[in-house]
Order: structure tokens, then C-alpha cells, then sequence
């Protein structure tokens, strides 16, 4: 058996020779493919690279591409401005032609100057002249408020707005003017308010009140003295009764002090009414009209009648003579101060001023000589 064994024991190792043989040409060609494959790995790595920096070199490239065109458009724009600058250089004047026109300049400017400054004075002159005209007119009002309305606080008003533009005019030579118009406000504020309105429209209400106006009739009060004239037994007789209503309006007094007038009814009581009326009417327009002798006659015929026909015992006949007492007393006139010498002197002070201004305007005869070829 030992034998036997040994052949096989022989052969084994015949038979490894021959698969160790075949190993190592398979890890050789391992190799090569591990090779191969980092060699392609290795230019596909250097493919991708080349093809990263080939679009970085296109990118740039179309970045400057862009930087050149806006360049470009800029060199285009400044010759365009260049142009325009050239254009407008050639049209600007020379130098000799600015001057010209400078020196032109600084001349118009003296006459504009000039000639601003001659119409401010002019129109000085004539806001002056305005004013001292407007004085005078101021005057002619007042005058005429005195003589036709006797309208004292007007007068006074305008008098007063004369003065404040002498005033301001702030010149010497007005000094007699404006004394005048000091003696005319004096004169004016001396005077007594005159109120005809107001007398007129209390002489309205008077008539109003007069227009109502009725006599009392006299009532006399019993003292319980009363005739026995009842029939005996009754006591309340018709007789009796009818005495006693009549008793209340007549009364016979044998020690009378009084002056008994007849009591007014009727068609006289209107009549009586009626020249009171006409009696206050007269002293209206008298009040208007500034006549004081026919205000006062007025008044007294109205309080002639009123006392001679109505009851001065009666309330409302009391208040009317009181009223006429206090309107009686009321003036209805005043003399009026002449406003003349002011408005003259006023009138020589504007002829003063203008003589100066007419002298001026009106050539002398050497100039008309020199003007004339």
C-alpha cells in the first residue's frame, strides 16, 4: 500500500506545477486593466479640464467682447458730444462781439436805472398832487354839509381827513393851510350836537301817542250820603236805583276850587286830536329844516291844546306834557362856521406847489430858439 501511495504522491505535485503557471499571467493582466483604467480616468480627468478652461477662455473672451462694445459705444457717444461741443463753439459769437454786446448791456442797465428812477419821481409827484386834490375836495364836502344838511359830525369827519394829508405832505409851506383848518376844527367841535333825526322820530312817537290820547271821565266815589228818595216800606225803589247810577257822573259841589271844563266826545274829541297832530307835524318839519321859531311855536300850540281840552289829572296827558317840556328844550339850529379861508388856503397852498412844475415844463425862449432850425 505503501507502494501504491507513492505513485500518487508523485503525480501530485506534477499537477500543481502547471496551475501556478496559470496564476500569474491573470495578476498580470490585473494590472494592465488597472492601469488602463487609471490612464483613462487620468485623460478623461485631463479632458474635462482642458474643457472647463476652454469655456473659462470663452467666457472671458465674450466679457471683454462686451467691455469692448460698451467702450466702442462710449467713444461714439464722446465724439457725438464732441461733434456737438465743436458745433456749438462755432456758433458762439468772437470775442471782439462780446464785448460789443457786453458794453450794449451795461448801457441799456443805465438808461433802464435812469429811467426807472425819473418815474418814480414823476409818479411821486403825482400821488402828491393826488392827495393835496383829494384835501380839497375833502373841503368842498365839508362846506357843502354845513350849508345844505347842517351835518356837524361830517363836516368835523372831512375837516379832520384835510388836515391828516397836510399833514402828511410834511412840508413848512403848509403851515398856513393847516392853521386855518386848526381854527375850522375848533369851531367845528365848539358847536352843539344837533340830532334832527332823533327829534324828528321822537315827534313821530308823540304823535302816535297823541293819536290814543282820550279824557278821563270823572268817577266820584260815594260816601254813603245817599238821599231817603226809597218809598217807605221798600227801600230798593227804581227811583233809588236810577239815582244812584247818575250819581257816579254828576256831582253838585257848592265849594268847588277847580276850573270844571266840559268832558270831550265824539266829533270833538277828533278834532281837538287832529290839531295836535298838526301841531307836532309842524314841529317835525321845523326839526328838519333847522327853523327853531317854528319848532317853538310848534311845540307851545301843542301844549296849549293839550292843556286846555284833556285832563291833566290823566297819566298819559302828564307824560305827553312832559315829553313837549323836554323836546321844547332841544335845539334844532346852530349858526355855522364858515369854512371858506380854509378851503382858500388850502387852494393858494396847491398853486404854490404847481408853479414850480409849470415852470419847468414850459420852455424858455432859448431853448425854443436853439430847437428851431
Amino acid at each position: 500500500m505503501s507502494e501504491a501511495t507513492s505513485p500518487k504522491d508523485d503525480t501530485q505535485p506534477a499537477l500543481d506545477a502547471p496551475t501556478s503557471t496559470a496564476i500569474t499571467p491573470v495578476r498580470r493582466g490585473n494590472g494592465l486593466a488597472v492601469l488602463a483604467l487609471f490612464l483613462g480616468a487620468a485623460g478623461v480627468a485631463a479632458g474635462g479640464w482642458g474643457l472647463w478652461q476652454m469655456r473659462s477662455l470663452q467666457a472671458h473672451d465674450q466679457q471683454q467682447l462686451a467691455q469692448l462694445e460698451d467702450a466702442r459705444g462710449q467713444t461714439q457717444a464722446l465724439a457725438q458730444r464732441e461733434q456737438g461741443l465743436a458745433a456749438r463753439l462755432a456758433e458762439l459769437p468772437l470775442a471782439e462781439e462780446l464785448e460789443a454786446r457786453r458794453r450794449l448791456l451795461a448801457q441799456l442797465q443805465g438808461d433802464q436805472q435812469h429811467l426807472s428812477q425819473r418815474l418814480e419821481s414823476v409818479l411821486g409827484a403825482s400821488r402828491q398832487d393826488w392827495r393835496l386834490a383829494e384835501a380839497e375836495h375833502l373841503l368842498r364836502l365839508a362846506s357843502l354839509r354845513l350849508s345844505a344838511l347842517q351835518d356837524i359830525n361830517s363836516a368835523k369827519a372831512l375837516v379832520q381827513g384835510a388836515d391828516d394829508i397836510l399833514r402828511d405832505q410834511d412840508d413848512p409851506a403848509a403851515f398856513a393851510a393847516r392853521e386855518q383848518l386848526a381854527k375850522s376844527l375848533v369851531a367845528l367841535r365848539s358847536l352843539a350836537a344837533l340830532d334832527r333825526t332823533g327829534l324828528f322820530l321822537q315827534l313821530g312817537a308823540l304823535r302816535a301817542q297823541a293819536a290814543q290820547l282820550s279824557a278821563l271821565a270823572p268817577m266820584f266815589a260815594s260816601t254813603g250820603e245817599q238821599l231817603g228818595l226809597a218809598a217807605e216800606g221798600d227801600g230798593s225803589s227804581l227811583w233809588a236805583q236810577w239815582w244812584e247810577k247818575i250819581s257816579r257822573y254828576i256831582r253838585i259841589d257848592f265849594n268847588a276850587d277847580q276850573n270844571i271844563r266840559p268832558l270831550l266826545a265824539g266829533q270833538g274829541l277828533t278834532q281837538v286830536r287832529l290839531a295836535l297832530t298838526l301841531a307836532l307835524e309842524q314841529a317835525q318839519w321845523a326839526a328838519l329844516n333847522g327853523q327853531p321859531e317854528v319848532y317853538q311855536q310848534a311845540l307851545k300850540q301843542a301844549r296849549s291844546v293839550l292843556e286846555s281840552h284833556f285832563n291833566q289829572d290823566n297819566p298819559d296827558s302828564q307824560a305827553l306834557l312832559a315829553r313837549l317840556d323836554e323836546l321844547n328844550s332841544q335845539p334844532v339850529a346852530v349858526e355855522m362856521p364858515d369854512l371858506t379861508p380854509a378851503l382858500s388856503a388850502v387852494q393858494a397852498y396847491l398853486q404854490q406847489r404847481q408853479a414850480p412844475a409849470k415852470a419847468a415844463q414850459q420852455p424858455t425862449s432859448n431853448e425854443l430858439e436853439e430847437a428851431s432850425p
